[in-house]
């Protein structure tokens, strides 16, 4: 049985989040170049802002940040640039609370399992291949087929208990 690999935990009080902004962006630039994509300065900055916190974003709350620096900008430029981060696997989509929340790992394509604390809102990510592993294998013993595999899971951190 493979263990599960914590990607971004519940973050410690000595995290250094501007380094952690910095590496997520300098990941995003390799992961654009090794796709032939472009990480443009819009593209940049949704994903800085995206990786603010360590909290889900909604789209709406990035179009207010946006204003601030870029003016009035349309709602769907926000949701394009959403998608396309998306589809480069340097974010994720929280269905439940219809966020998006940077990815800790885009090297490498994963379903997202997340633990996501109610009262603080913060998340961890996590991948656990024999879980995936599993749920394909039932979901084809069912005759389903997964269109996303992404877990979320609600409760409270460790602080917030």
């Amino acid at each position: 049985m493979t263990r599960p690999v914590i990607l971004q935990d519940f973050l410690a009080a000595e995290h250094d989040h501007a380094d952690c902004i910095e590496h997520a962006l300098s990941r995003a630039q390799a992961v654009c170049q090794a796709q032939g994509e472009r990480l443009t300065p819009l593209r940049r900055d949704i994903l800085a802002l995206v990786w603010a916190s360590h909290k889900p974003v909604k789209a709406y709350e990035l179009l207010g940040q946006l204003s601030l620096t870029h003016g009035r900008m349309a709602p769907p430029t926000v949701y394009r640039i959403l998608d396309f981060l998306q589809s480069l696997g340097l974010v994720h989509r929280l269905e439940s609370l219809n966020c998006y929340i940077g990815c800790a790992d885009p090297t490498h394509r994963h379903e997202g399992q997340f633990f996501i604390c109610e009262r603080c809102g913060t998340v961890a990510e996590f991948v656990d291949g024999g879980l995936q592993s599993r749920l394909s294998r039932t979901a084809a013993s069912l005759g389903f087929q997964m269109s996303s595999g992404t877990i979320e899971i609600a409760g409270l951190c460790q602080r917030c208990q």
